[in-house]
């Protein structure tokens, strides 16, 4: 299939070409003549996008139904031009197409597929999903309209991007996963058995350090709950005996799925956004050298390729970045792999099916670790049903679709503002994304608005490295074509933070007018003068650039207060902490064991920083 670039062309150029041909139909035109103009477009189209789709004219169903043409998983139904302006004609050809839609799905045990009622003047788009085909509302044959038409068409041929796909190609039954976890867990236990005060070694205390807030490892791995788990990774041809292995294990499996959750956000960035910003493709991964590869992964990691698709924050050098530290030709090999399969994945479903590509990455960890073992982890996760019935009770009419209650929501849609304090995957902050886009297009407002007014008032936290990765993937898929029009930079308000055990601040002869942040690397100890009046992100990439180049010290403390225009009794007490703290980074920085600490220490005071909750 044509990718990037080359396909928004060619969607462009044949969504034109059925506009053209339906623009001067005359007045008595049959169905039979809107079908013979529209079919050879379509027919051109999947010929010049590389898709090559079982089509299947004049198809029979049960019952003796006849469906116009099928290709694949689209099914299309013409009717006379104009039918579609009666409601009673458009109501009988959605039940139509319906029958015709559950007839196919039955007989090819098709889970997912799409409809399309098209009349030369209207389209009427419908999805079958677990058995059921809702509707949209009847569109007009304009550019726009006549372009989903095609990305639907491309869509349902590629490999859709759902979970059960997914989890098909990615989960640990295949040859593919086992090795690629096999490779990261043998070279994470090489590296930290190597070196313990390595960057590798670190990484893993701290991702040890957040873990255990969540997990205690004793209830975890001990006992009898490690021989689950001992049955499982034998699946990936490992043997595991004692809970260190078993920690060892889950930060290769953790590693393991947070590569795949950037790489499918990369993959979705890339095809819809990369051609036009001119932001490197997902598909010149698989072409790479060894060396070129590499490069790559680390700026991804570092998030600099995700900053060039205009967001701040998706990544920020996090605990899994370890593998490029213990690269090798079996890492190396596993990433491959991984890469060349995603690129046959096409991320239009994210455009046809939002609902199906809801908190997808939840969906897909729960297809990689079995329920005994996510339940011993202390993983439970909130079923959409439950957590929808959840922020129905809370805000029971900002949920309502009055068309009174509908009004209402205007102003609070700036101004009401929600937190998941412990968010996991993002389910509610998902259910939460939903909601806003629907009330968008029905209070009309446009894309930036809407974006804006999600990326104030969604916000999570989580004390889960893997989780606060999972949950901004998802909450970048759920904005989808949101992103689209937007020009700045945006930070996803998803951190890594504890929402109970808040940082405080010392209050004893040293530690007066200072927070103490504890890591793997020891205790970080930040001046109260770097948060007043929104200063602490000036102040952390201020920290983070000067260690990065190795100024001086006094240069630093001098910017600092300069920039954050600290007032005199501030720089006073700030200079010795603000030093302090420098120097232990620059140390850190120097023995290779940089790269996360200032956007830790930015994510860490988030609950003190983000402002109030309605």
């Amino acid at each position: 299939m044509a990718k990037g670039q080359e396909l928004e062309s060619v969607v462009g150029t044949h969504a034109r070409r059925l506009r053209e041909a339906v623009e001067d139909l005359p007045s008595d035109a049959t169905e039979a003549d809107l079908r013979h103009r529209v079919e050879p477009i379509l027919n051109g189209f999947c010929r010049a996008a590389g898709v090559k789709p079982t089509v299947r004219d004049e198809y029979v169903v049960a019952e003796g139904g006849i469906a116009d043409a099928v290709f694949d998983q689209l099914v299309l139904e013409f009717k006379r031009p104009g039918t579609l302006e009666s409601s009673q004609a458009s109501a009988k050809a959605r039940e139509q197409l319906v029958g015709y839609m559950e007839s196919i799905a039955t007989s090819g045990r098709h889970r997912r597929l799409g409809g399309v009622v098209f009349d030369g003047h209207h389209l009427i788009f419908a999805r079958l999903r677990d058995g059921h085909v809702g509707f949209e509302s009847p569109r007009p044959a304009d550019p726009q309209t006549l372009s989903d038409l095609l990305w639907w068409l491309a869509g349902l041929i590629g490999t859709a991007l759902t979970a059960e796909n997914l989890a098909r190609d990615f989960g640990t039954d295949h040859v593919r996963s086992r090795e690629a976890i096999a490779a990261l867990y043998s070279a994470l236990t090489r590296a930290v058995l190597a070196d313990p005060e390595g960057m590798v070694a670190k990484l893993f205390e701290q991702w040890k350090l957040f873990f255990s807030e969540a997990v205690d490892y004793q209830e975890a791995f001990g006992g009898r709950k490690l021989d689950p788990l001992k049955k499982w990774v034998a699946k990936a041809g490992l043997e595991i005996h004692t809970p260190e292995e078993a920690e060892r294990f889950f930060f290769a499996l953790h590693t393991y799925f947070a590569l795949l959750v950037k790489l499918i956000a990369w993959l979705a960035l890339s095809r819809h956004l990369g051609p036009r910003i001119g932001a490197p493709l997902f598909e010149e991964l698989d072409k790479a050298s060894s060396s070129e590869l590499r490069d790559r992964l680390r700026k991804m990691e570092q998030g600099g390729i995700f900053r060039q698709f205009g967001i701040e924050n998706l990544l920020e050098g996090d605990f899994f970045a370890w593998y490029l530290y213990a690269y090798g030709e079996a890492v190396e090999a596993a990433v491959r792999a991984l890469v060349s399969r995603l690129e046959e994945y096409d991320p239009t479903t994210l455009r046809i099916d939002p609902d199906e590509t809801r908190d997808l990455l939840k969906k897909l960890y729960h297809y990689l670790l079995p329920r005994e073992v996510r339940h011993n982890l202390g993983e439970y996760y909130t079923p959409d049903w439950l957590a929808q019935r959840l922020l129905d009770q809370v805000d029971q009419e900002f949920f309502s679709n009055g068309e009174a209650a509908v009004r209402r929501q205007r102003p609070r849609i700036d101004t009401l503002r929600w937190l998941d304090p412990a968010c996991g995957s993002g389910t509610f902050l998902v259910l939460l994304i939903k909601r806003y886009r629907e009330l968008g297009d029905k209070l009309m407002l446009s894309g930036s608005e809407l974006l804006e007014a999600v990326l104030q008032n969604v916000v999570g936290f989580d004390i889960n490295p893997l989780a606060v990765i999972t949950a901004r993937v998802n909450y970048l898929l759920s904005l989808g074509d949101l992103l689209e029009g937007n020009t700045g930079r945006i930070t996803i308000p998803v951190y890594l933070a504890d929402s109970v055990l808040l940082p405080e601040i010392g209050h004893d002869l040293e530690s007066s007018g200072l927070y103490q942040v504890r890591t793997s690397v020891g205790v970080f100890a930040v001046p109260e003068a770097v948060f007043a009046q929104g200063r602490l992100p000036r102040f952390c990439a201020r920290l983070e650039d000067a260690v990065q180049t190795e100024e001086p010290p006094e240069t630093f403390v001098n910017s600092v207060k300069d920039k954050l225009k600290l007032s005199a009794r501030e720089r006073e007490g700030s200079t010795t902490p603000l030093r302090a703290l420098y120097r232990q980074l620059t140390e850190l920085h120097q023995k290779g064991l940089d790269g996360l600490w200032a956007r830790l220490l930015l994510n860490n005071f988030a609950p003190l920083t983000v402002g109030e909750f309605d």
